[in-house]
């Protein structure tokens, strides 16, 4: 799937990730391939993301919207 972690500066990350965890309002949540569609807000904590070649890194936000919408996710950060 297609991750966009867009921050006021910057695109933060921009690429290809087969998982994406973030630090939704009501707890973590995992993102896979195939997710269902959503729209949520984030709190501050660590974005995780495994890309295509297994090759895990953390981003850390203060919070922002997640969407997932047909195997693209975009978050916007804080």
């Amino acid at each position: 799937m297609t991750v966009e972690i867009i921050s006021p500066e910057k695109i933060t990350y921009q690429g290809k990730a087969s998982l994406v965890q973030v630090p939704g309002s009501k707890g973590c949540f995992a993102i896979l391939k195939n997710h269902a569609p959503i729209v949520s807000t984030l709190e501050a904590g660590n974005i995780r993301l495994v890309d295509e070649r297994n090759i895990e890194s953390t981003f850390a936000i203060s919070g922002g919207i997640v969407e997932v919408k047909k195997n693209k996710v975009t978050i916007l950060s804080n």
